[in-house]
């Protein structure tokens, strides 16, 4: 089929849940995409870091070795890579020439081609939006086997359907974008404090003006302290903000390794609340402002590689919710306190404010997204279940590139553009030649 023979292996993304055997074939240039079977259903997968089924499939196009950056103009800030390239990569070349993503999520390690199917989003969406709002073009396999160039002002449908499509219509060869400019590779960070959910939430909306904005979340906290937590505000150091020579340095390769997977018990109430504790005692005490780089910054779990062995062999599900503006303080309350009463820990609690979506699929809304982390065990899909009608009944919905275990009635109540999308694809793709775990349990095309 492709240059090489497939690999046959179990596959699973970085939640380790769920794990498919999967025919995995790999190519390193376009010629060998010529003989693409017109029988059978496949998906494209880059780094294999969303959380759930999205890249999941019996057939696996792996874009892991189409990794070329194709162009970069170092006067403009516009980059053209090939789909499996990483965010890692471009980082190392553009920062020292003062460029930087226009949108990052939290690891740098996903693939272009990828941040472009997910249509991702950072701290900075509220202002900025999410990432293909910076893509100029893209070229794309389609399923009848032609390449196709598309943008924001030519084939318009079909850039619309693959901009945060998860993989669907065609594939992602090679995607070019705008950078942003920067002056040096630090972050100006200002800590804000609050001891309880409505704190939380006016902090957010109070510096709603700052460029980027994320807040930590103790969600084991309860009573008055419910929703307690700290709101990380940042803005693009200058030059005169930095004291150091290399003002334009790129981060450093993670430090440690987690080398195996851990004993699923060390992630319990008690150890959590414990990290809980000291986390938020270490901002309470500790600085308000500071100059950082933007590795700890922007990429904070990057500093421990293979972090996910540490939920265990059986995984972890990240649960990602968005809920409106008008509605999240009932529902955030809601929902914290059914985590904290359940005993079900989430060593990760992170809270953002949203604008709107651009795109059929687009996750964010002008809301509240909070994002969490548990280990896959019995109990939390009973919880997630209850959670799930909190959120669509409020108006919200679930983020689908972390999703791995959504009823299909939850995804169709939460995405109005859904019967769109499908129809869309049904244009580009009528015999669904591109199909994912995801797509399939939730009957999106």
């Amino acid at each position: 089929m492709f240059k090489g023979r497939p690999k046959i292996t179990r596959v699973a993304n970085w939640g380790n849940y769920p794990s498919t055997e999967a025919s995995v074939h790999e190519f390193g240039k376009k010629i060998e995409l010529a003989n693409l079977p017109q029988h059978e259903s496949m998906v494209a997968r880059g780094a294999g870091l969303s959380y759930g089924d999205a890249s999941l499939a019996k057939i696996i196009l792996s874009t892991a070795h189409f990794n070329k950056i194709l162009a970069f103009d170092a006067h403009t800030g516009m980059l053209q890579a090939e789909a499996g390239t990483t965010l890692d990569e471009i980082l190392k070349l553009i920062v020292p020439h003062g460029w930087f993503l226009p949108v990052t999520p939290g690891t740098r390690f996903i693939t272009l081609g990828g941040a472009v199917a997910a249509d991702v989003h950072g701290k900075n969406h509220h202002s900025e939006g999410a990432f293909c709002r910076y893509v100029t073009h893209l070229e794309l396999l389609l399923a009848d086997g032609r390449m196709e160039t598309c943008s924001p002002h030519h084939q318009q449908d079909l850039f619309n359907v693959i901009c945060g499509g998860l993989g669907h219509g065609a594939v992602i060869l090679s995607v070019t974008f705008q950078l942003k400019r920067i002056e040096t590779a630090y972050i100006r960070q200002r800590n804000v404090l609050a001891n309880n959910l409505d704190e939380m939430l006016s902090n957010l909306q109070q510096f709603n003006s700052a460029t980027y904005s994320v807040a930590w979340i103790d969600c084991l906290a309860r009573g008055k302290k419910l929703g307690r937590g700290v709101v990380m505000l940042g803005e693009h150091a200058m030059r005169g903000d930095v004291k150091t020579s290399q003002p334009l340095s790129v981060h450093s390769q993670p430090k440690l390794t987690a080398p195996f997977f851990f004993p699923s018990f060390l992630l319990n109430r008690f150890t959590v609340q414990a990290f809980n504790f000291a986390y938020f005692t270490k901002f309470k005490v500790g600085a308000k402002q500071a100059v950082v780089h933007y590795e700890p910054y922007f990429y904070p779990l990057d500093f421990v590689r293979n972090w996910n062995k540490l939920y265990g062999r059986r995984g972890f599900l990240q649960y990602q919710f968005v809920i409106p503006f008008e509605s999240a303080a009932q529902g955030l309350r809601v929902i914290l306190d059914k985590i904290s009463s359940s005993g079900l820990a989430s060593f990760l609690a992170v809270l953002k404010a949203l604008g709107p979506g651009e795109h059929l699929l687009s996750f964010p809304m002008p809301g509240f997204t909070l994002a969490l982390d548990f280990p896959v065990n019995e109990r939390i899909f009973i919880l997630l279940d209850e959670l799930d009608k909190i959120v669509v009944d409020l108006g919200g919905r679930i983020y689908l590139v972390k999703d791995a275990r959504m009823k299909s009635e939850i995804y169709w109540k939460g995405y109005p553009h859904a019967h769109e999308f499908k129809a869309r694809i049904h244009q580009v793709d009528p015999h669904r030649r591109f199909e994912s775990a995801l797509s399939k349990r939730l009957k999106m095309v």
